[in-house]
């Protein structure tokens, strides 16, 4: 599976998150999902609301348009993004990359 989709309104991205970091950063893409590190630990739903905030703030939206749709206590997650284009989406992450 590539790691962004298009869905019905939005974009579906595979995540691959990496709690408890140094720093909350976009690492990069890997074949089959986007790299996330995330300062939050992985307890009682705090990384999950983190990786929401930094989407959003990522992307220019609301935390509102991101929903985990599976892997809530998982590593590997599938999340909708409403409102947002795929090419949107590639855009900002090619820049955030490309970012020394």
């Amino acid at each position: 599976m590539p790691w962004i989709s298009a869905a019905s309104g939005g974009v579906r991205i595979q995540v691959r998150v990496q709690p408890r970091a140094s720093r909350n950063e976009l690492i990069g893409v890997d074949s089959d999902c986007l790299r996330v590190r995330l300062t939050a630990p992985p307890i009682d739903g705090e990384a999950n609301r983190q990786l929401r905030k930094y989407l959003s703030e990522l992307f220019c939206c609301s935390p509102g348009n991101i929903q985990i749709v599976r892997g809530l206590t998982g590593r590997l997650k599938l999340v909708e993004i409403a409102g947002v284009a795929e090419s949107e989406v590639l855009m900002m992450v090619a820049m955030r990359v490309a970012r020394p």
